[in-house]
């Protein structure tokens, strides 16, 4: 707690559970998802996810870490991939209507 003044400040940890975290990188290294799509499926913002999947996880569960690390490495590698068809497919429903 820190004292500022008359006022007292109580930062609260906001972040997933344990358990809530397990089953995000479970699902994340088996299905090899992206960061955005274990996001929406589990109703969390992209950084919480990323930030918990590449920090916290390691504290908790080393061995799903590494599962999780080589997904985010596989993820990073093919972004560039994705990215450009995606801006493949948006300019060919422009030219479509």
């Amino acid at each position: 707690m820190s004292m500022k003044g008359d006022a007292c400040f109580l930062f609260i940890k906001q972040g997933l559970s344990d358990d809530r975290l397990i089953e995000i990188a479970r699902y994340f290294s088996e299905e090899n998802a992206t960061v955005r799509k274990a996001a929406a499926v589990f109703g969390v913002s992209k950084s919480t996810v990323h930030k918990e999947l590449s920090v916290r996880l390691k504290e908790i569960d080393e061995e799903l870490y590494k599962k999780v690390y080589d997904v985010m490495q596989l993820n990073k590698q093919q972004r560039h991939i994705r990215g450009g068809n995606a801006t493949r497919i948006k300019y060919k429903r422009l030219r479509n209507t």
